[in-house]
């Protein structure tokens, strides 16, 4: 809990490479990267809080902070949500930069202007900033996409199908445009429901693996600003 903040996108990169901190029972504070978000991120047996300098080392560690299950205790939660939002827990996953290219059958994505009021980008309005908002190149087709700088500052998708596009079409579609548009030089974050089975499988086929646990905050005493960058 001493020294400099870790840097979370450090962290997901060094996981992408199946490189971990050692399994302490420790946790330490990592820095902030979106102005108004914070994080609890837990990996096996160590843990990392983004959190504010008003929330000192000492409240943490009263409250029952480490790296074996206590970073994310309901009472953690509360203390860093106050009272603003607070995200579910999701499943961390990274796709490292080598992974396999995508299929290359079905359609392309294509910018959705269109699509900017679906809840799925709501969502990713309140945690992440430069959001893209992609889907099919029918009108008709409603599913979306969203690609944009999220955790630690690494992209990150989100996803949503409707109507007859499979999940696995509209996934193997926004990998495509990933590797075309951004290249392969960081890992690509996603965060899933744990309850969301087969969305967990779905992406764990196409080259994501686990590393972790999330849980995103918007705590009220920041202003809500979004797409501005931590100072």
């Amino acid at each position: 809990m001493s020294g400099s903040p870790a840097d979370l996108a450090d962290v997901l990169r060094a996981a992408a490479k199946g490189e971990f901190p050692a399994a302490d029972g420790g946790w330490e504070r990592a820095s902030l990267w979106l102005r108004g978000v914070e994080a609890v991120v837990a990996m096996t047996g160590h843990a990392y809080l983004a959190v504010g300098q008003d929330l000192a080392d000492v409240e943490l560690d009263a409250y029952g902070v480490d790296g074996y299950g206590g970073a994310h205790h309901p009472r953690v939660a509360e203390l860093i949500r106050g009272s603003g939002w607070a995200d579910a827990l999701d499943v961390l996953l990274v796709r490292p930069p080598d992974a396999p290219r995508p299929t290359a059958t079905g359609p392309d994505l294509v910018s959705r202007d269109d699509l900017a009021g679906h809840p799925r980008v709501a969502v990713a309005q309140h945690v992440r900033s430069g959001i893209r908002v992609l889907g099919m190149p029918s009108r008709r087709v409603r599913s979306v996409v969203t690609v944009a700088s999220g955790l630690g500052g690494l992209p990150e998708i989100g996803l949503q199908t409707e109507g007859p596009t499979s999940g696995r079409e509209l996934l193997d579609a926004a990998l495509r445009w990933v590797d075309d548009e951004l290249g392969h030089s960081d890992p690509l974050v996603a965060a899933v429901a744990p309850g969301n089975a087969r969305s967990l499988r779905l992406f764990l086929h196409v080259g994501f693996v686990p590393v972790g646990s999330v849980q995103l905050f918007r705590p009220e005493r920041h202003p809500w600003q979004d797409d501005t960058a931590a100072e």
